[in-house]
């Protein structure tokens, strides 16, 4: 069991330089810190928070193995929240690296992301972003953003699904975009692409559920061995989502086990709803969700925000998007249009607040970073 009474644990707080003079110091202490343990809390998106607790030497590891898929070290914009561990994680490069962080406040405009890359000056240049701020700096007429985006070496993208038309739209305008896929137990992302990084395993169960394991990993959650028990089994973190491995031997993530609903009799993974509508033209962004329905049991909904009032897609033309890849079982009963959607600090989306604003079945899962 790992727990504040049998090793020093030090939590990782919220401001950038407090987190920066942390992450020097058990550092430069040698290896023998490297049982020490940081304290990070998961982003909370479906309201459900937990304390992970991640060794100096997992996180060298995870640090070591992107920097050796990335083609070597360099510097990094710091776009994301220092307490969680995507923002925790461009720090500890950083200083394994030597160079100096950039920030960037996670709010910021296309205006503040130029400025930002104008800041670095290493051979080697990276970023790490949640797809919602990618969406927003390339959004728009204004390409000054993307121009400055194209300069750097990596974008590295995760912390939620993003949808092929943004992939698409960032490459077409010179972006280097990787995706990544991980969460804080395994100090953020440890599969770029869909290939795991230098030392990390995935295994697929036979039904699909994902498992990993390698130096990465985390030590347990604070003060919870039974949460930890359920989870870290055997050197393998069983996680909560399932996946595939397409032609080319790639991870395919198909999203969380409990995020699929009973609607008509019919199981529906709601990311693979999600992820189809998020090319549909006119949508922004999109949530699929579920309410319970006297007919349906669950009615699957679409929440979507579009690029204008007029630009809103009409139910039925939700419906065939999705059954054109999908079983139309499959496809979304309801629309709603909202303004935007709810965001937590980490840039994801508060799953379980819009639940509660529009009288939905809260998804239970917890988002990956």
């Amino acid at each position: 069991m790992t727990s504040a009474s049998t090793r020093a644990l030090l939590s990782v707080p919220a401001d950038v330089d407090e987190v920066t003079r942390l992450v020097e110091t058990v550092l430069s202490a040698g290896r023998a810190e490297e049982r020490r343990g940081l304290v990070v809390q998961t982003s909370g998106s479906t309201g459900v928070a937990k304390s992970v607790v991640l060794s100096v030497r997992a996180l060298r590891a995870s640090a070591q193995a992107t920097e050796d898929r990335l083609g070597g070290p360099g510097q990094w914009v710091l776009a994301l929240p220092a307490q969680y561990v995507a923002g925790l994680q461009v720090i500890v490069r950083s200083a394994l690296a030597g160079t100096p962080v950039v920030h960037l406040d996670p709010g910021g405009g296309p205006r503040a992301v130029v400025e930002a890359v104008e800041l670095l000056d290493s051979p080697r240049r990276y970023l790490s972003v949640v797809p919602t701020q990618l969406h927003r700096w390339l959004g728009g007429d204004d390409q000054e953003a993307a121009a400055a985006l194209a300069e750097l070496d990596a974008v590295l993208v995760g912390g939620a699904p993003a949808g092929s038309r943004l992939l698409a739209r960032a490459r077409a305008a010179g972006l280097r975009v990787v995706t990544t896929y991980g969460m804080s137990e395994t100090c953020g992302g440890c599969v770029y692409d869909g290939v795991p990084l230098d030392g990390v395993a995935v295994a697929l169960g036979a039904s699909g559920h994902l498992r990993l394991a390698g130096p990465v990993l985390f030590d347990g959650y604070d003060d919870r061995p039974d949460l930890t028990a359920q989870v870290l089994r055997d050197g393998w973190l069983h996680t909560p989502d399932l996946g595939e491995l397409d032609a080319d031997g790639r991870l395919v993530v198909l999203g969380r086990a409990d995020d699929v609903v009973m609607s008509g009799g019919v199981n529906v993974p709601l990311r693979a709803v999600e992820e189809r509508l998020a090319d549909l033209p006119g949508v922004e962004d999109v949530v699929v969700a579920a309410r319970t329905d006297p007919e349906w049991g669950t009615r699957v909904v679409a929440v979507v925000v579009s690029s204008s009032p007029a630009a809103v897609p009409e139910l039925e033309a939700v419906r065939d998007h999705v059954s054109a890849v999908h079983p139309r079982a499959w496809a979304p009963r309801e629309v709603l249009a909202v303004d935007a959607l709810p965001l937590l600090s980490s840039g994801k989306v508060d799953r379980r607040r819009l639940a509660e604003q529009l009288g939905l079945l809260a998804r239970t899962g917890e988002a990956t970073s």
